[in-house]
């Protein structure tokens, strides 16, 4: 059985529709308005073999906060939603992944408990249409809503392009890794017997 999700979020300030499989193959159909938000995006599903479809009508004329943000929110609770009882999955995740200058570390546990840890300097206030403060933004509504452990570490970068694409893209394979199903699991990863 497919692990999909099917999530809609209306709100004052943004529209979202997005459909997510975790067992896709990498297709993605992305727009959020912020070009450069949707390659991340797009990069992130691509290298995490996820399908995604996403489509965010924002409050641009305000700034791009509130896209992002909602953004992180919706994509978090789809994966909590497509991975449901978290039955065999590998639980945790990481990857070290190279970029050009770029190196970015990203560690993830499905725990079931938020939290972010996220060391990554950044020398520009854009890339693009995208303000680069808000990719911490990003990350920590996907963690909150998707109730899952991230940390992640700039280690080495000096373009600030090559260190988001690495952070999105780290966080990507990270993630594929953390929500492989194991035969050698039972139930679920964990001496609580819960996730």
């Amino acid at each position: 059985m497919g692990r999909s999700a099917d999530i809609v979020r209306n709100t004052k300030e943004t529209k979202i529709q997005l459909k997510l499989d975790l067992d896709g193959s990498g297709n993605a159909k992305v727009n959020t308005g912020i070009g450069f938000f949707d390659h991340m995006l797009t990069s992130f599903a691509r290298h995490g073999f996820f399908d995604l479809e996403l489509d965010v009508i924002g409050d641009l004329d305000v700034d791009t906060h509130h896209t992002i943000e909602d953004t992180g929110i919706v994509l978090g609770t789809a994966i909590k939603e497509a991975l449901g009882d978290k039955q065999s999955i590998r639980r945790y995740g990481n990857m070290i992944l190279p970029m050009d200058d770029a190196l970015i570390l990203c560690a993830i546990d499905l725990s079931g408990r938020p939290y972010l840890g996220y060391d990554v300097s950044l020398s520009a206030e854009r890339v693009g249409d995208f303000e680069t403060e808000m990719c911490k933004e990003f990350f920590y509504a996907l963690s909150y809503a998707g109730e899952m452990n991230i940390h992640i570490k700039k280690l080495a970068g000096e373009n600030n392009h090559h260190i988001l694409e690495g952070t999105f893209k780290a966080f990507a394979k990270a993630l594929s890794e953390a929500v492989l199903r194991d035969l050698r699991i039972t139930g679920v990863l964990s001496t609580k017997g819960i996730l």
